[in-house]
């Protein structure tokens, strides 16, 4: 099971980012765990200045808009 973070503070970009990466993992099967990181210390301890950004397993895959669902099926 990967674990999925998504760092933002509660913006449409990082919302509409969450609902995408739901999508994607129900569409292949897969079995993620998905956390939604609003705390701004927290945010800046991966080094991420823009959001939304993606931490995937402990590293940032993404970092600034929404990615595309090319990428974040080539995540999961």
């Amino acid at each position: 099971m990967k674990i999925v973070k998504v760092l933002g503070t509660g913006c449409a970009n990082c919302q509409n980012t969450v609902k995408l990466i739901n999508e994607v993992a129900q569409a292949k099967g897969c079995e993620i765990r998905l956390e939604k990181v609003e705390d701004l210390q927290q945010i800046m301890s991966y080094g991420v200045m823009s959001t939304p950004g993606v931490v995937i397993d402990g590293k940032v895959v993404h970092a600034g808009g929404i990615p595309a669902r090319s990428k974040v099926e080539g995540w999961l």
